[in-house]
């Protein structure tokens, strides 16, 4: 494909909203090249091997076997995925650091933090941020495991308000160093890392800067206690005190007062890949779960033979299913869009950052669904175990404490909620994405007299696409509304912002996972993929009803009378089935392939 095709092909951030998107044009893990397939079995094979084999030691809070599997990682060329070959990386692209990062993470949650924060954190910011000098000098040593690196932002007072820290640069008076004094709190890897990324703020600046501070004790740096956590036991996490640590003026990240910026733009790295690290952890659980079903008798019968247990085992693939579909859709999209600003003359570090930032809505979208979706499923995997799945002697238990803190790592959940409403309400401002146009037609719809046609439905999805089609009418009018009646007072109703961003998420987890399954149908045939047919029909009624909940709850917060008469109405005009699908029949129909399989292996 040509980069001009590439470029009228390709859709923007958020536009997926107005634009019709074809099932060809999404990206799926079944399109994995041999090389990335290759590179995902050996992932697994070092996590099965050295991490869920051992998974009881990073329970007993074993910090020197986190650090040693981390070393073994960078043998392994695991940790220098997303490293360009300059800096002794691999130089892969974003779909190939998204795929390392799902597999490598799901068997304990104190391996994934260490992974994601060293990775991620502790080394993106030189990579994306660093000149020459600070990349040569620093990165090889990140991307081998020589070296392992942290990141120092969040303080007692500022969490969420990233913006708002206390700790202090103040330059030296020969100009060459600045002295950091501060305290900073939740930091990964603390115990073991030989660098930390260290946002300060220089004089009365409105915004923090970033600094490339070496671990070094005597120059004012001390680290408190191991912080007592309910899950990630073996995730070194303490706090760090800076006592005027000197930094040379050199160790300054990007420009002065340009920290802000550096901190957001990793956070959306870190919520696309946070989603991505929540994925095989699904997987196992549900592997887990399924075969202590076929093997628990009650009444003399395996319980995955009864229907309550077939529902749980069912929702908790459907819910996985999606993830994938979702994040790897929006991985290939970041991806393309990176190639499409190296091809237009940018450098490596520029196209990553606009790529990336390109798709903030999309990235905050999958960091709350699929955190969610593994909590409940490792709740659900509990529940599944009975009183054995309440024992520490079973891996469920510390699944459910480890998935606990993804929605709070990279921005809380409702941070992002808040977030992907409002970047989409900007880029419609900035005519990047265009909501004001539909929007209206949708005002004209609700005032017109709806068609009484029978549509042909006889074609694989076609209901469910035009439901779909209907479900982005919703947020249209919800939205569309919303900003019409508060304008720039809108971000201060959040109640309301969080109800339309469960709508928005709704829409593209559910318009995914039906692509997905498209896309294989139309290559594979429909009877290859009969439970992945069901399953992409399942998440669809799951999301209707939340659409269906959350349209009401926005629509009454805001709007009375007759606009609101006409608006519910207009909700339950979209929300609806010409044929409803047998909501049992799939459950079952999932339930029983996955037993069979004695596991997940939609993947």
């Amino acid at each position: 494909m040509s980069t001009e095709t590439l470029q009228n092909d390709l859709l923007r951030g958020g536009q997926f909203l107005v634009k019709e998107t074809q099932c060809e044009d999404v990206f799926t893990l079944e399109d994995l090249s041999e090389e990335q397939k290759m590179m995902r079995e050996s992932t697994k094979e070092f996590v099965d091997r050295e991490l869920w084999a051992h998974w009881e030691r990073f329970e007993s809070k074993d910090y020197g076997y986190t650090e040693e599997t981390m070393r073994h990682a960078g043998e392994l060329g695991l940790l220098g995925i997303a490293v360009p070959e300059a800096y002794g990386g691999l130089g892969m692209g974003f779909v190939s650091t998204m795929l390392v990062c799902d597999y490598i993470s799901g068997a304990t949650g104190s391996f994934s933090t260490a992974f994601g924060a060293h990775t991620g954190i502790g080394t993106m910011p030189i990579t994306l941020y660093g000149n020459e000098e600070q990349k040569q000098k620093y990165v090889p040593k990140l991307a081998t495991g020589e070296w392992f690196g942290a990141y120092c932002l969040t303080e007692p007072g500022a969490g969420s308000d990233a913006n708002s820290g206390k700790t202090k640069a103040v330059l030296s008076d020969d100009g060459k160093h600045y002295s950091i004094s501060g305290q900073k709190m939740w930091i990964s890897n603390a115990g073991f890392c030989n660098l930390f990324i260290v946002f300060a703020r220089i004089e009365d600046d409105k915004n923090i800067t970033g600094f490339i501070v070496e671990n070094d004790p005597s120059n004012g740096i001390t680290l408190g206690d191991e912080e007592k956590k309910l899950g990630i036991h073996s995730s070194s996490t303490r706090q760090v005190f800076f006592n005027e640590t000197k930094v040379p003026v050199e160790n300054m990240l990007s420009e002065r007062g340009n920290g802000f910026k550096i901190a957001m733009n990793a956070l959306n790295v870190g919520r696309i890949k946070l989603a991505a690290a929540c994925l095989d952890a699904q997987r196992r659980v549900i592997g887990e779960a399924v075969k202590y079903a076929n093997e628990r008798l009650q009444f003399k019968t395996p319980i995955i033979n009864f229907g309550a247990i077939k529902a749980k085992i069912a929702t908790m693939a459907t819910n996985a299913y999606a993830g994938e579909s979702a994040s790897y859709r929006a991985a290939k999209n970041i991806e393309d869009r990176i190639a499409l600003r190296e091809a237009a003359g940018n450098s490596h570090q520029e196209a990553e950052l606009k790529g990336v930032e390109e798709y903030a809505i999309e990235c905050s979208i999958l960091k709350v669904a699929v955190s969610e979706d593994c909590q409940s499923t490792t709740d659900e995997g509990i529940q599944i175990f009975g009183g054995m799945g309440f024992s520490a002697d079973t891996p469920m238990e510390s699944a459910w404490r480890d998935s606990r803190i993804a929605r709070i790592y990279e921005g809380t959940n409702e941070i992002n909620r808040m977030l992907a409403v409002g970047m989409l309400i900007k880029k419609a401002l900035k005519g990047h994405v265009d909501l004001l146009g539909p929007a209206t037609a949708v005002g004209e719809e609700l005032m017109g007299i709806p068609s009484f046609d029978a549509p042909d439905f006889s074609v694989l999805f076609a209901e469910e696409k035009d439901l779909i089609a209907r479900l982005k009418k919703v947020l249209l009018m919800v939205a569309g509304s919303a900003v019409q009646k508060f304008g720039p007072d809108l971000e201060g109703h959040q109640q309301l912002l969080m109800a339309a961003s469960d709508i928005l998420i709704e829409i593209y987890m559910a318009e995914s996972t039906i692509l997905r399954t498209e896309k294989n149908a139309k290559r594979y045939g429909e009877d290859t993929q009969a439970t992945q047919i069901a399953m992409s029909r399942l998440y669809l009624y799951n999301a209707v009803d939340i659409i269906l909940q959350k349209g009401k709850e926005a629509i009454v917060s805001f709007a009375e009378g007759d606009e609101q008469r006409m608006m519910l109405m207009g909700l339950k005009r979209f929300t609806k089935y010409t044929n409803h699908p047998n909501v049992v029949a799939l459950r079952t129909q999932i339930a029983d392939k996955v037993a069979a399989d004695s596991g997940y292996t939609f993947d």
